[in-house]
């Protein structure tokens, strides 16, 4: 099972059910294989590695909900469903999944 930082299982909703820990794969393709409208990187977001923030042009910064570890990666929420995941050599990408 991951493990979950600083919210509730009931803001991640249905997220960590497509992520199954016997699946060696990273969580971007079990994200792709089992979420119905798979794993969609949105481009244009900033993430600020050390405020652990996201930011979209013209919008104001978004703190995260909660951040998850699975296998060797953080998976982050964020409000309104942006999803981050974070690698270990600290290249990280964006979707939403609502």
């Amino acid at each position: 099972m991951s493990v979950i930082f600083g919210s509730s299982l009931e803001e991640w909703g249905f997220i960590p059910t497509f992520l199954h820990d016997d699946d060696p794969r990273p969580a971007k393709e079990q994200f792709a294989d089992r979420y119905v409208s798979g794993w969609n990187k949105f481009e244009g977001f900033t993430f600020n590695r050390a405020r652990g923030t996201l930011k979209y042009p013209g919008d104001p910064e978004m703190h995260p909900v909660g951040v998850m570890i699975f296998h060797d990666e953080f998976i982050v929420l964020f409000p309104s469903a942006w999803v981050l995941i974070l690698q270990v050599d600290h290249t990280c990408g964006k979707s939403r999944m609502d």
